[in-house]
């Protein structure tokens, strides 16, 4: 028997499911495109599909920000129908060998600050920066750009109107996953834009170096292995973390850690701390990934500028953002097939308010 939701979509196979529901295929039966659907029971325990809908409502629009296709509810079930994506970075990252190159996470640097601050711009905090939760996409876009998704755990922190801040808060529990929570976070204390940004900075360590310090920590209880990635994390300067990586990574958190709890942070700052490392190295801002060498081994990941006459190292872009394609470079990452063979929907959070993973 075929489900059609919103008289356009049909329900195909289940690819995904968790604590919120179930992760389906389908296929827009008007123009053959192929979406993600999520399904939540309307008598969930906790239902949460309607407020990342709503979250996705307000963010429509940005660049590297899922389509919202349709959100309702059909018989039992809350329904959001959103664009298909393809692999995650923590995908990727296991598909080279749990390690990026220096000049694979810079250009991923420059997409992510840049995600983040268009959320800040929504008047809204992430709270869960993490690698599962920036996917490629699918087709031509593929080699391009990074979608943000998981909007689960994302709250206001600012009214657009009134440009009123939310109050600062302690004793708050954990909320995120706890490996790239912020140190501040760790210690209860209410979570604003520094946070976000903050924990970026985990994750491009996380990416350059392997693996962060306060891994596999070993615990009795949940709230003990917390409490060791954090003590963990508080005992190691940023000077010891960025050891053997350009001072930009060290500037880049002591900037982010000096923020105070209302700060705007300054965007392009970062994004030009990590601009002026990829300039200073050469790299040559082409989109070829560690995994696109992978697939093209002619295509080094390692590709550096050549130094013009004129003095000027051409080819580096001024944002990310682009979105023609150099010549010659193939129309995705992988292919397309390999990308399609690992699709990954957008993660509805699950009914807990924190991430286990340490």
């Amino acid at each position: 028997m075929e489900h059609i939701i919103a008289g356009k979509f049909k329900l195909g196979r289940k690819i995904g499911s968790g604590s919120f529901g179930e992760l389906y295929l389908g296929i827009n039966i008007q123009n053959g495109e192929e979406v993600g659907i999520k399904l939540e029971p309307v008598k969930s325990k906790h239902p949460q599909l309607h407020y990342e809908s709503k979250v996705y409502m307000l963010m429509q629009g940005g660049s590297g920000i899922p389509h919202l296709k349709w959100y309702g509810v059909e018989g039992e079930y809350n329904v959001m129908v959103i664009d298909l994506l393809g692999p995650s970075l923590e995908d990727l990252f296991n598909s080279c060998n749990r390690k990026f190159t220096m000049k694979t996470t810079l250009m991923l640097a420059d997409q992510l600050i840049t995600r983040v601050e268009y959320m800040h711009s929504k008047g809204f905090l992430h709270r869960d920066i993490k690698p599962d939760n920036f996917l490629m996409g699918l087709g031509r876009k593929a080699n391009q750009v990074v979608y943000i998704i998981d909007y689960g755990l994302a709250k206001k922190y600012k009214d657009l109107q009134t440009h009123k801040h939310i109050p600062y808060r302690e004793n708050k529990n954990l909320t995120g996953t706890a490996r790239y929570a912020s140190v501040n976070t760790h210690l209860g204390i209410e979570q604003s834009r520094r946070d976000d940004l903050e924990s970026v900075g985990y994750l491009l360590l996380y990416f350059l170096r392997g693996s962060l310090p306060w891994q596999g920590l070993k615990a009795g209880t949940k709230k003990q292995k917390y409490d060791r990635i954090s003590e963990k994390k508080m005992l190691t300067p940023a000077e010891v973390l960025c050891k053997s990586y350009p001072s930009e990574f060290i500037s880049y958190f002591h900037y982010c850690r000096s923020l105070r709890f209302e700060d705007r942070p300054d965007y392009s700052y970062l994004k030009k701390l990590f601009r002026d490392v990829f300039v200073r190295e050469g790299y040559q801002f082409d989109y070829v990934f560690d995994w696109t060498a992978l697939k093209y081994p002619h295509m080094s990941s390692s590709n550096k500028l050549v130094r013009q006459p004129s003095g000027r190292l051409a080819g580096v872009g001024p944002s990310v953002e682009r979105t023609e394609r150099p010549s010659g470079l193939p129309s995705c990452c992988l292919s397309y097939e390999t990308l399609r063979s690992i699709p990954r929907l957008i993660h509805v959070y699950s009914a807990s308010r924190t991430r286990d993973p340490g």
